[in-house]
């Protein structure tokens, strides 16, 4: 039994040893360089003993999508459903999405862009579940605003969530692409803000300041 236990326990530690090298190849060197061979080489691996933990390349990015779930998702929902303040709701949120993004390097966008390129029916699935509930539950705590008569709601709640779920790509392009411009400790204050005046404060609501608390 303790042997099958320790088996297992090691089976897990590959496994995330692999979906961490897969995570870094795509960081550093970009998708097209992810392969079976690429990675056995970075995680000193023969490719045979990969295809034992893994049964395809798509197979570990369906792995790491996952892992998104429950390190991004389920936090998220989380927040969105808890009982505080709607404003306060909305910042955790917004920061614990980018801040999620900053630590992972923008790697689960890559993951995404992926998808959608490869035309992956699985991963296609997972994109659109976890935009789905990401969209769900921003709206979720915009509604709560609304009713809280925190916010005007003069405005389409559809058009407002799908320019929420393109903040983070922004910043993903950001941090790969013009990072001597990124400054990440005012990145969540600044998109905060801009998502307030979106809402347009009812007179007498609380209002931020510049970073974002009440």
């Amino acid at each position: 039994m303790e042997v099958v236990t320790r088996k297992r326990e090691s089976g897990k530690l590959r496994k995330k040893q692999i979906k961490r090298a897969t995570l870094e190849i795509i960081s550093e060197e970009g998708l097209k360089r992810l392969s079976t061979k690429n990675l056995a080489q970075h995680v000193h691996l023969s490719e045979g003993t990969i295809f034992r933990h893994f049964h395809s390349k798509e197979d570990i990015l369906l792995s790491i999508m996952d892992d998104v779930k429950k390190d991004l998702l389920d936090p998220l929902r989380e927040i969105a459903f808890d009982t505080t303040l709607p404003q306060k709701r909305l910042k955790d949120f917004m920061c614990f999405h980018l801040d999620y993004l900053k630590k992972n390097n923008g790697v689960t966008i890559l993951l995404f862009t992926e998808a959608a390129y490869q035309n992956s029916a699985p991963m296609l699935v997972q994109l659109n579940e976890l935009f789905r509930q990401i969209k769900h539950d921003f709206e979720k705590i915009v509604q709560d605003g609304i009713a809280a008569g925190l916010w005007s709601g003069a405005f389409a709640l559809d058009a407002l969530s799908f320019l929420y779920l393109g903040i983070p790509i922004t910043m993903s392009i950001e941090m790969k692409l013009i990072p001597e411009f990124f400054t990440d400790h005012d990145f969540c204050p600044q998109m905060l803000r801009l998502v307030y005046r979106l809402l347009g404060a009812k007179k007498n609501a609380p209002v931020s300041n510049k970073n974002g608390n009440f």
